[in-house]
């Protein structure tokens, strides 16, 4: 690790941060043949003489891929080109057999896009997205996991042809922070959209970093290094952190940042150099000569502008407004679209929304986190949930009570329409029976009453303790308050 920096040292200097994210695209095939794109095959079984680069093989674009391109695209507000073109990007890599990577370069798919993230300051800032374009994927070599891994290396060429896009963001961000927070609002965009499952243990979402530093105040950018695919937005965030602070460290010692490339080691916490980008291969980039330039008409832009769900940002403003949540229910309501859709469909038939989400977020979320379960693994269903939030809004259970039937509903996996039909825990809101009990604890409780009547109105919560233990908890509370302090004044 570098040395600790002083923050006033630290406050000299800008960072300077651009994203490189590689999505997967969910296709059922792959981009240029008809060879199954699914993940976990066994090795070098979903591939053919396309896939290989074979003489004579000749690509044809998936469709489906470029659907897919066209709706991520528009989800992240870019600007779709009507007419893209395919190029070969040349290099020599054991695990691509073709000897280029069919991409796109100088006329890539959608350009001049943006996504508005949140900042330390409780702002929004907007980060630049300077392309997406499409490409396929290379093989996976393979460099551990097998009895002679110290002297070989295995390939596995399935991954050949995967579809993908890039999306390469402007030099907008200027923390860690903000980094992580664009790379998770464009997974759930992502996600929403339905072209990818965006996981990253798969490799189906993989990101670059590219991170300089300059002295505030200055007009042009340092010497950026490259952090190559981070698996995860916790390491991502990591890396750059560590990466601002060794830059900074060289120049402070009066060194030169290099331009290379660096790979993160997630045990040390720290990057190490790969290769130095001065030294980086001359692609030679030339037109794919056996794919025509790539037409997106006005009516396919239309069509998948139809396509297009009401993504997360817009749900949220919707759902504060419409149901009246917080900022953050809202947002943790909407992180993921399959459990938007049961929320939704739960809150339209609620009595209160906004109790729906209380009671699935505290009540039931918060025993599952603790139990480190999944909202799939939960004993109670959306159903139970709405019942009770209902039976809370209509003061038929205190908040203590549901407590408890939700101990039992996890303790013997029960849903809780069936726990709370054999329970049935009544509340007491005849307001003669609750004054029958303060009666009884105020002639007991002399002394707190005089104090009470000699200012000391904080007692009443005495005399509410009081009788709810003698009701068994079952007392309406909202009524129990109003009756003590009504009996205690007159």
């Amino acid at each position: 690790m570098p040395a600790a920096i002083a923050p006033e040292v630290l406050a000299k200097y800008e960072p300077v941060i651009g994203l490189e994210v590689h999505v997967q695209l969910l296709t059922e095939t792959k981009a240029f043949c008809g060879c199954a794109n699914h993940f976990g095959s066994e090795p070098n079984t979903n591939i053919c003489p396309v896939c290989l680069g074979l003489p004579g093989a000749l690509p044809v674009l998936n469709a489906k891929a470029v659907e897919f391109a066209t709706l991520a695209s528009l989800a992240i507000n870019c600007q779709v080109r009507e007419r893209s073109i395919f190029a070969r990007k040349n290099y020599f890599y054991p695990d691509l057999p073709k000897g280029y990577q069919i991409s796109q370069f100088d006329k890539p798919i959608a350009e001049h896009g943006y996504i508005d993230v949140p900042t330390a300051d409780g702002t929004m800032k907007r980060i630049g997205i300077t392309r997406l374009h499409m490409e396929e994927d290379a093989g996976k070599s393979l460099h551990e996991g097998f009895p002679d891994s110290s002297s070989r290396a295995y390939l596995d060429l399935n991954r050949c042809g995967t579809p993908l896009v890039e999306i390469v963001s402007e030099p907008d961000i200027r923390t860690p922070d903000e980094a992580w927070e664009y790379l998770t609002r464009l997974k759930e965009i992502l996600l929403y959209t339905g072209i990818s499952d965006c996981n990253m243990e798969e490799g189906s979402l993989r990101c670059d970093a590219n991170v300089s530093v300059m002295l505030k105040g200055a007009d042009r950018f340092g010497t950026k290094a490259e952090v190559k695919n981070v698996n995860s937005f916790r390491f991502v965030r990591a890396a750059l952190e560590y990466e601002i602070e060794r830059q900074i460290e060289v120049l402070e010692s009066g060194g030169r940042v290099t331009q290379e490339s660096r790979t993160w080691n997630a045990a040390e916490g720290r990057t190490y150099s790969m290769r130095s980008k001065e030294q980086a291969h001359d692609y030679r980039y030339f037109p794919e000569p056996d794919l025509p330039p790539l037409i997106v008409s006005a009516e396919f832009l239309e069509a998948a502008r139809a396509k297009l769900p009401e993504l997360p940002e817009a749900r949220r403003a919707r759902m504060i407004a419409e149901y009246d949540l917080n900022a953050q229910d809202a947002a943790t309501v909407t992180a993921d679209r399959a459990f938007a859709d049961r929320f939704e469909a739960a809150a339209k038939t609620a009595r209160n929304p906004r109790r729906v989400a209380n009671v699935l977020l505290s009540e039931v979320g918060g025993r599952l986190k603790a139990l480190g379960l999944e909202q799939a693994q939960s004993p109670v269903s959306m159903a139970g949930i709405v019942l009770a939030a209902d039976l809370l809004d209509e003061n038929k259970i205190s908040s203590k009570q549901l407590k408890q039937l939700f101990d039992i509903c996890f303790d013997k996996s029960e849903d809780f329409p069936a726990v709370y039909d054999r329970e049935k825990p009544q509340q007491i809101t005849d307001p003669s029976a609750l004054e029958a009990m303060i009666d009884e604890v105020i002639a007991a409780n002399p002394k707190q009453v005089e104090q009470y009547r000699g200012g000391k109105r904080t007692v009443s919560a005495f005399f509410v303790g009081q009788v709810m233990r003698a009701s068994k908890g079952h007392a309406n509370p909202a009524l129990l308050n109003e009756l003590v302090t009504k009996k205690l004044d007159s």
